[in-house]
């Protein structure tokens, strides 16, 4: 019979040999989790307040596997911070947003002060700012000008210029980050579905952890390419869908106000969550994008928030 000082010395070797299994090993490369916060709106039905809602009635899944949820806190208060860029096509119709203007200075106007707002124009594939996000509200609202109208050579893809306001004007910051986009939709660079440019703008605004929500102008379409408009509001529809915002229109046509839609737009961005759940981190160097669902155990409820979200790579 082994004595206790030999059994503890077995156990040892044991340990030893054990750790050097295939078994082990494979734990050892077990990625570890990281948090990752993202935002989601909840709405009642038609844009009403939704019932209150907990971390314990939310549940994140990425296919079958179910995320472990740390926190679920409302957009408001000390975590209230946005920083909202107002995109507007400058190759769109005078007529269709030019007589609008004084309904999106009312809008800014009436953000609170948690809300930095900035007016930026899509101009040849890229954006340049009529105002840089401020506070100052009415100063910002001051900034709107009358977009020039379609010219040879201007704004080749609205979505050009979204990328481009995210990956290279916009710099990091804590709090939510939203874009409204008001445009036609019409990518000039590829007029029919499935654009590459829509797509590669849809992944820059996840990976950014930008929320975009769109206004659809309309078109000034001859007769028998109304299919044209079709696919510029669906290039609207996907970039919104893809970051958890949402997409106004009135069918193929220019809307009589923006008004309402403005109204339904500050019912949003004054009903989001802050939603951080743990993941284990990506296997690839620079990370990746992963698709999630989040799910609410209240009915008569809706969800939006990014198909997508970043997950980083391996730990250093």
């Amino acid at each position: 019979m082994l004595k206790p000082i030999h059994l503890l010395a077995c156990s040892f070797a044991f340990a030893i040999l054990l750790s050097g299994t295939p078994q082990a090993r494979a734990q050892d490369r077990t990625p570890s989790k990281v948090p990752i916060t993202t935002t989601v709106t909840v709405l009642g039905p038609k844009f009403t307040t939704p019932p209150p809602i907990t971390k314990d009635d939310i549940s994140v899944y990425s296919g079958k596997t179910r995320w472990d949820v740390l926190d679920w806190s409302p957009a408001q208060g000390e975590k209230g911070s946005l920083q909202l860029a107002i995109v507007i096509d400058n190759s769109a119709s005078q007529t269709a947003v030019g007589t609008q203007l004084n309904d999106v200075a009312a809008f800014i106007r009436l953000q609170p002060r948690s809300t930095a707002v900035g007016v930026f124009y899509a101009v040849d594939g890229t954006v340049q700012a009529a105002s840089n996000f401020s506070t100052n509200h009415n100063a910002v609202a001051k900034t709107l000008r009358m977009p020039l109208g379609l010219r040879a050579g201007d704004s080749p893809s609205i979505y050009l210029s979204v990328s481009e306001l995210v990956k290279r004007h916009w710099p990091e910051t804590r709090g939510r980050r939203e874009i409204l986009l008001i445009s036609n939709g019409v990518d000039r660079l590829e007029r029919g579905p499935e654009s590459p440019y829509v797509q590669a703008a849809i992944e820059d605004v996840q990976k950014a952890g930008v929320t975009v929500h769109t206004i659809y102008t309309g078109t000034s379409l001859r007769f028998g390419e109304s299919f044209r408009g079709q696919y510029a509001q669906q290039n609207l529809e996907e970039i919104t869908s893809g970051s958890g915002g949402e997409a106004f229109f009135e069918g193929l046509i220019t809307p009589v106000s923006f008004a309402p839609y403005l109204r339904q737009l500050d019912m949003v961005l004054h009903n989001q969550y802050l939603l951080t759940f743990a993941v284990p981190r990506s296997n690839k160097k620079n990370g990746e994008l992963r698709q999630i669902q989040v799910r609410a155990e209240q009915r008569n409820v809706q969800l939006k928030y990014p198909k997508q979200v970043p997950v980083p790579g391996p730990a250093n």
